[in-house]
């Protein structure tokens, strides 16, 4: 008689298959994009998902530059940064740092759902946003991805 054997598949470096996706971020509302594209750089929609491994796909948002903001956020919200020095606390709104540097109101909003560590630093890197439609990564062959099917 054949033994049933039921083990847990760990995913490693080598076992890991990373795709590449992009995602058009036109319209879209920042937060709920931000956890989805949270979600597939740490490759929870994966059926091999392992929590302490670089699983997830590498993603490409185009349209940075016209990302919606539901409410009074644009003019309310706050970044904080600090320049190290003495009284160096600058703050900044979604409306002054779009203007300066689109992509970099999208960087903020996912890297803060992505896990605080070693990790959550080489997870980051996987992240390559554009303010246009243009991006420079046409040789990887990525797959357009309508955020609308990720549930």
């Amino acid at each position: 008689m054949d033994t049933l054997s039921y083990k847990t598949v760990s995913a490693n470096k080598a076992t890991v298959t990373k795709e590449w996706v992009v995602i058009d971020a036109e319209n879209e509302v920042l937060g709920r994009l931000a956890s989805k594209v949270a979600m597939l750089l740490r490759g929870k929609l994966k059926a091999n998902y392992t929590p302490h491994v670089d699983c997830g796909d590498n993603v490409i948002i185009i349209n940075a530059e016209k990302i919606r903001l539901t409410g009074k956020k644009m003019s309310d919200k706050q970044y904080v940064r600090y320049t190290g020095y003495p009284g160096g606390q600058r703050f900044a709104n979604p409306e002054i740092v779009l203007a300066k540097h689109p992509e970099r109101v999208i960087e903020m909003a996912v890297k803060g759902m992505l896990p605080k560590n070693r990790l959550g630093s080489q997870l980051y890197r996987n992240l390559n946003v554009y303010a246009g439609s243009e991006h420079k990564h046409e040789a990887q062959q990525p797959k357009k991805l309508d955020l609308n099917t990720i549930k």
